[in-house]
């Protein structure tokens, strides 16, 4: 006999010892029918697999053969059989030796090649009834077509297994989709009580080894959806198992493991599964040929990945981008903000195949687009154009929800759409009876964040509707939320007399001042009060609040030495003008100069002591960034006009001077700049005069 007849016959041995003898053979399906048998036949497969490793001739041999069980010895004929079923690419996914008919093969050397040897026994009446009475493997689809709820499902397992139990849970997960919350809930406290709830777990324990890792992921992923808590052992084995065949990942596996890790809550081996999740995705990144399935990848690669890793996928999804569909480049937004990395040539691209093919475009899409726009601070002023005109085009088709948050992540973004804004007013005024009060909150807090009823039209008719509105809502309202509404009416400059009234009762107050937010709500009263006194109330005035003392606004951290250097040589010195000048109600302007009344000659401040307060005009100079602005525009937003506003009530006249733009101007031009904005039209000549003097 040859070496390789005789490694055959060695191994045979060693599978006929692992068997415990018996009189008689009996052939029984993995996880199937009979739990306690089922367990010994897996510690038998367990042993069977390690002793498989330790020799490569045996190594692919009993793949599609049948698990068996014996008390004496291998019988063939007359085999009373429950039932028999073969395992289905059991270890490995190759199948060298075995033909068709699950024959095993010996080697003849007689003819220097393989012949094959079959070892079926003959066919018995019993044989015949084994084939009748064994399950046919039933598909998760077939499952999920076939059962109405997730108990019918476990009642086919429970009559009549079948390998894998993976496609019990697959179906399961397909029919819970289809159920509604309340039928959901119901639904899942039937599959726990179950009696073969428990059953179907251990199987699935115990395939989780043996199955395709595509399903293995499929069933994980099910099981999580399902509800099935994290720390059971169902889902720590399953977690651990995928781990151990990572490698086994191909394209389609890298999808379904995306998917499983965005569902899965933290815990240790989750963390352990996205790191090699990660390792993976770096040596397979090039390998990807699915736009989707990179996009999956990408948007759960984590925000903590390592940049040199957000990089590659980056140039792998720019390599792809002539293969982009639409759908692509709309999702392409929400997976560059899952993973925090802000690819302008990505967003720019994308952002064109949008506003290319907005018309029809849902509101969901939308939504998703805007709040990626907010968390990745893309600040694409024609794109959010296009959206809000897209939006004020199909007004009336929308619902006053949908419109109200794409205001609401408008304002996020500082972006103020005079059209889409005046149409959502309209439809507010038309009809108060649709607002609640989170609408009005939100509301509020929107219009006045961006400043918009300043010089509107219907102004004072929308927000009588607004403070009608709220009125309504004083008997059920919490003091914070009537604070937040009162102080967004403040930045508007318009006091309606009810909620002010109940919200300067004192036990409001003092409700305010032992809140967990006492600092925001102190801040907030401060404002309240300084309108109060500086603003036209005059129902109003007599009212005194007891705050505690609000903290000085901080100079800027790097205050702006080009304006300072640019004031000094046009005025002739320091000596003519003040920085950093704090005044009463906590307010702060970086630079102060005092003038005659016509704006024509600017006073130095040794000569102002002796002036009368009548002769002086005092400028504040306030250098803005461009958050202070709406996105695009020159139009203050609300805490910046109201400052302005009550800066003119204290007798200021006042210039804001743009930081970005001060910071490109050359000196000569930054003096030219700052002169037209200090000196009235008519002193213009007479200053320039000066100038060229000095």
């Amino acid at each position: 006999m040859n070496n390789k007849a005789g490694s055959f016959l060695w191994n045979l041995r060693q599978f006929s010892i692992l068997v415990p003898t018996s009189r008689t053979m009996r052939l029984y399906p993995l996880g199937l029918c009979k739990p306690k048998i089922v367990h010994s036949n897996w510690n038998i497969l367990n042993n069977f697999h390690n002793r498989m490793r330790s020799t490569d001739t045996f190594r692919y041999l009993f793949q599609d053969a049948f698990i068996l069980k014996s008390d004496v010895g291998f019988q063939t004929k007359g085999i009373s059989t429950v039932t028999a079923l073969r395992i289905d690419r059991l270890l490995y996914a190759k199948r060298p030796f075995l033909d068709s008919k699950h024959s095993l093969v010996s080697v003849d050397k007689s003819n220097d090649g393989l012949k094959k040897v079959n070892l079926h026994h003959e066919v018995s009446s019993e044989d015949v009834l084994t084939k009748e009475t064994k399950p046919n493997r039933i598909s998760s689809r077939k499952l999920s077509e076939e059962c109405n709820s997730l108990s019918d499902v476990l009642d086919a397992f429970a009559k009549a297994p079948t390998f894998p139990s993976s496609n019990y849970f697959t179906a399961m997960w397909t029919i819970a989709k289809r159920l509604s919350d309340d039928q959901k809930r119901f639904e899942k406290r039937l599959m726990f009580s179950h009696p073969a709830f428990n059953q179907l777990c251990e199987h699935m324990m115990r395939e989780a080894k043996i199955i395709q890792y595509k399903y293995l992921l499929f069933s994980l992923y099910a099981i999580v959806k399902l509800g099935i808590p994290q720390n059971t052992l169902l889902v720590q084995t399953l977690l651990r198992v995928t781990q151990e065949r990572i490698n086994e990942c191909d394209e389609i596996c890298l999808s379904v493991l995306s998917s499983v890790l965005e569902v899965m809550e933290p815990c240790k081996n989750v963390h352990v599964l996205q790191m090699g999740f990660r390792i993976l995705v770096d040596q397979q990144v090039w390998k990807i040929e699915d736009v989707f399935t990179l996009q999956v990848v990408m948007k759960c690669i984590g925000k903590d990945a390592p940049i040199a890793l957000k990089r590659k996928l980056e140039m792998k999804a720019l390599r792809e981008l002539h293969r982009f569909s639409l759908l692509n480049s709309q999702r392409m937004f929400e997976v560059l903000a899952a993973m925090n990395h802000r690819s302008l040539i990505l967003l720019n691209e994308c952002s064109k195949v949008v506003l290319d093919n907005i018309h029809g475009c849902p509101s969901k899409i939308i939504i998703n687009i805007l709040q990626s726009c907010k968390d990745l601070q893309y600040y694409n002023l024609d794109l959010l154009n296009g959206l809000a005109d897209y939006v004020a085009a199909t007004f009336d088709i929308w619902k006053l929800k949908k419109v109200l948050f794409i205001l609401i992540l408008f304002e996020n973004l500082g972006f103020r759409h005079v059209g889409l804004m005046d149409l959502f007013m309209k439809r507010i005024v038309e009809d108060p009876e649709s607002l609640n009060m989170k609408n009005i909150l939100s509301i509020l807090h929107t219009y006045s964040s961006l400043n918009h009823v300043y010089k509107c039209q219907n102004k004072e008719q929308f927000l009588e509707v607004m403070a009608s509105a709220l009125t309504g809502y004083l008997h059920s309202v919490s003091s914070e939320n009537l604070l937040d509404a009162v102080y967004s009416f403040c930045l508007m400059n318009y006091f309606p007399l009810a909620p002010f009234n109940q919200l300067l009762q004192k036990d409001v107050i003092s409700e305010l001042l032992t809140s967990d937010d006492m600092k925001k709500n102190v801040h907030k009263l401060h404002i309240l009060d300084t309108c109060l006194k500086l603003d036209d109330t005059v129902y109003l005035k007599d009212i005194a609040l007891s705050l505690p003392q609000l903290p000085r606004e901080l100079p800027p951290s790097h205050p702006n030495a080009k304006v300072a250097e640019v004031l000094s040589s046009l005025l002739g010195g320091e000596g003519y003008f003040s920085k950093d000048v704090h005044l009463p109600h906590s307010y702060h302007i970086d630079f102060e100069i005092r003038m005659d009344t016509n704006r024509n000659q600017v006073l130095p401040f040794s000569d102002v002591d002796t002036a009368s307060a009548t002769d002086i005009q005092r400028v504040a100079v306030l250098c803005v960034s461009r958050s202070a602005y709406c996105l695009g525009s020159s139009h203050p937003r609300g805490f910046l006009a109201m400052k302005m506003r009550h800066l003119n009530a204290m007798g200021f006249h006042v210039i804001l001077v743009n930081n970005w733009e001060m910071d490109k101007l050359e000196m000569e031009d930054a003096i030219t700049f700052l002169k037209t904005k200090i000196y009235s039209v008519e002193a213009l000549p007479v200053a320039a005069v000066n100038l060229q003097s000095t």
